[in-house]
């Protein structure tokens, strides 16, 4: 069925994030991945890049993109655009959870440490 509704982004196991796979490989697709998640204030994802290109929405909140050795700030109503095999790190520098939605140009999504070790993910992707 093409029509789903929308998980509310849970707990997971890295600390202060929140997903929800909207959409990907369980719903049929082969191509694209789309992730809602909510980092809480003063979370951070680790530091990973994925073997696809990433465009993440933020739709509230504000945070830092660390990438290439420098830091980015970002808030709602901007978008960061990842090519394919970029180290990042996602921090929620605000003082409310910062709201984004990743759209990944692949299913699954392939999440590796900087060193290219894989980073198994506690959700399906």
């Amino acid at each position: 069925m093409p029509v789903f509704d929308q998980p509310v982004p849970e707990a997971s196991r890295l600390p202060g994030i929140h997903h929800a796979t909207w959409a990907g490989s369980a719903h049929g697709l082969r191509q694209l991945s789309v992730w809602r998640q909510s980092i809480a204030p003063g979370a951070a994802t680790p530091p990973h890049c994925h073997d696809s290109d990433e465009v993440v929405l933020c739709l509230s909140g504000c945070g830092e993109i660390h990438c290439r050795g420098q830091a980015y700030p970002f808030s709602a109503r901007q978008t960061l655009a990842l090519p394919r095999d970029e180290v990042h790190q996602l921090i929620n520098t605000g003082t409310e959870a910062l709201e984004i939605i990743g759209i990944f140009a692949a299913t699954p999504v392939v999440t590796r440490h900087p060193d290219g070790e894989a980073l198994a993910l506690p959700w399906h992707s």
